[in-house]
């Protein structure tokens, strides 16, 4: 006998719940019983989509309803405090896009609320559910790069321009970034002690659109993280440079990849292995089927990250973000720049951190 689909309410059909729509219909262990959104065309492609799904204007009615076990949050980060709130007032388990608020005071409240319920909540922090920087802490873990000393993270691609909707997530290293923020600590499996950002406004925009931080971690690991959505926009032929890099006191374990196959080298004093699969997106699929998995047990799957390391992320990324002001802040480029990359992505059918159509296929992301 299978065991009953578990019923879900998506509220925001945008870019994300469009993704988490295709990955819960595939999972085979859920039924999208409620699909919400205050757009009157949103709704009309969340109806194509899954025919099978309520599709509402007012979220009321998928909280109210007593089948629904669980929410997936994909509205913008300003609504997330208030509809956390409400699905711990109604006893449904939480799945959210992060941050989990659009302010770090708003952040930690909604953690204290989260850990003072009896619901299941986790945040999409997609880079803890890749397989490849699962196989590279398990070869750390197994003591073949001796001990951790060092963690690079680079992720720079042409990405998001601004003013294309980081409005309610912040500047680049922080919408992206805290990603990155979080990878390194959940590595160096300790807090973050101290830091200093350098960073550059590119096309003299207001903000930093190129961050460059470098600390340690209070176990004395150090690390560096390099994020930005500058790198050649205007270019012929568009590219990026991702990787992470980590050093140990007798080995190294590198990734880099191309949005569409990771690249593991691992370097041990046992073995050499290289290691190429699929990337893997935003691993949707992943956190749908872990957490689904733990509601039926209960409890939390522990490799599932929590809002509490949502809000440290989020919070570190805005002090690395806002310690870069405190220093030289170069400004180099015009406005005039940014008007022809802005005009150039409007034009764009596929590329990095394009915003996509609603009835368009999904193009390549950028973190």
């Amino acid at each position: 006998m299978t065991e009953e689909h578990i019923k879900i309410g998506l509220i925001g059909f945008g870019r994300m719940g469009g993704m988490y729509l295709k990955e819960l219909q595939r999972s085979g262990k859920w039924d999208v019983a409620y699909i919400c959104d205050t757009d009157a065309e949103a709704r009309a492609l969340a109806r194509k989509a899954s025919p099978e799904s309520k599709v509402v204007a007012d979220e009321q009615t998928v909280f109210e309803d007593p089948s629904v076990r669980a929410v997936a949050l994909c509205t913008l980060a300003d609504m997330r405090k208030e509809q956390i709130e409400k699905a711990v007032g109604y006893g449904k388990h939480i799945i959210s896009e992060k941050p989990v608020a659009d302010t770090i005071e708003r952040e930690w409240s909604v953690v204290r609320t989260t850990e003072n319920s009896h619901v299941l909540s986790t945040v999409n922090l997609y880079l803890r559910n890749s397989w490849y920087h699962k196989q590279m802490k398990q070869f750390i873990s197994e003591g073949e790069i001796g001990d951790l000393a060092i963690i690079r993270v680079c992720h720079m691609t042409p990405g998001l321009a601004p003013g294309e909707g980081h409005e309610y997530e912040g500047p680049a290293f922080h919408d992206c970034g805290m990603h990155y923020v979080d990878i390194a600590r959940w590595y160096a499996e300790d807090e973050y002690k101290t830091w200093h950002s350098q960073g550059m406004r590119m096309w003299h925009y207001k903000d930093p659109w190129w961050v460059q931080c470098h600390g340690t971690f209070r176990n004395g690991v150090v690390f560096d993280i390099t994020q930005g959505f500058v790198y050649g926009q205007l270019a012929k032929d568009l590219t990026h440079n991702s990787y992470i890099d980590i050093i140990g006191t007798k080995g190294i374990v590198r990734m880099h990849h191309d949005f569409k196959t990771a690249v593991v080298e691992l370097h041990g004093v046992t073995r050499t292995e290289t290691i190429e699969k699929p990337f893997g997106g935003k691993n949707i699929d992943v956190l749908c089927d872990l957490f689904a998995d733990s509601i039926r047990a209960g409890r939390l799957d522990p490799s599932l990250p929590t809002l509490r390391d949502s809000a440290i992320a989020s919070e570190y990324a805005w002090r690395f973000l806002e310690d870069s002001y405190q220093h030289d802040l170069p400004a180099i480029g015009s406005l005039e720049t940014l008007d022809e990359i802005r005009e150039r992505r409007r034009n764009l059918k596929n590329g990095y951190g394009l915003l996509r159509p609603r009835n368009t296929k999904t193009l390549q992301g950028q973190g």
